[in-house]
């Protein structure tokens, strides 16, 4: 069964609530329905809800930038997986801001994973090294230890069902913006398909998703995309852009139709 291609723009801390409805007015318009390609949008959580109202669902689905791991309690300020089931398909975990500004562990995104899991929700999992774990030569480690670590709470089923978002920190324009090189990219993605292959078998491996972050925009998008094994995109910067985040899907659709791909 062949997967959708799957394009996730991350607005992260940005937009008021006018402006994150005349966004999704500017997307809905220039962005068609394509059955093969499945589209998702992750708003700030101040405007998810007017957002859900807003968005036609049959092009687009939702995702949260991040929610804290007890389904509810004392926590201030917190909002839990739970409070988001009405609104997401999706929640992002583990983004390398959230890792390397607020200090995440290993341990606090495995139980941020396990959560979002429990409350019927789909984890986009991001992993990926900086600048100096790669010139230490400790990609590997790195990658290693933030999946197995991650996926240590789930059975083989809901990781089947998971996505993995690979984000290398030294390739996103937050923290130096280097354009990673599609052969570079296909050895990690690689790895992390391959350490899902050694936790729960060659199947639950091929069915996971996995999708290349970092610095992707509408004019280096296709490179990425052509790499096999890579079954999207989360685009940070550019989805905040209309014409590019468009621009993004459209060449999803085209390259997905050079071929023997219907529409």
């Amino acid at each position: 069964m062949s997967k959708k291609t799957l394009i996730v723009g991350n607005w992260k801390m940005n937009l008021n609530t006018a402006g994150a409805s005349l966004l999704m007015h500017r997307l809905h318009e220039r962005i068609k329905i394509h059955r093969d390609i499945e589209v998702v949008l992750a708003p700030n959580l101040l405007v998810l809800q007017p957002i859900s109202v807003q968005i036609d669902r049959r092009k687009f689905r939702l995702a949260a930038q991040n929610a804290y791991q007890k389904d509810e309690g004392p926590y201030t300020g917190e909002v839990s997986f739970t409070m988001l089931q009405d609104l997401v398909h999706y929640v992002i975990i583990g983004h390398s801001e959230r890792r390397i500004h607020f200090n995440e562990s290993l341990d606090e995104v495995r139980d941020k994973v396990a959560a979002c899991v429990r409350n019927d929700l789909t984890p986009i999992l991001c992993v990926g090294e900086t600048h100096n774990d790669r010139k230490a030569g400790e990609s590997k480690q790195v990658l290693h230890d933030q999946v197995t670590t991650a996926l240590s709470n789930l059975t083989s089923q809901e990781v089947e069902n998971m996505v993995i978002a690979y984000e290398p920190v030294w390739a996103i324009s937050t923290f130096g913006g280097e354009l990673a090189k599609p052969d570079l990219v296909k050895s990690e993605m690689d790895f992390i398909r391959k350490q899902v292959a050694d936790l729960y078998g060659q199947k639950v491996s091929e069915r996971v998703r996995i999708l290349y972050g970092g610095s992707v925009d509408n004019n280096v998008v296709s490179g990425f995309l052509a790499i096999e094994g890579c079954d999207g995109v989360l685009v940070g910067g550019a989805s905040l852009n209309y014409h590019k985040f468009s621009g993004i899907v459209d060449v999803a659709y085209k390259l997905g139709h050079n071929g023997d791909s219907d529409g």
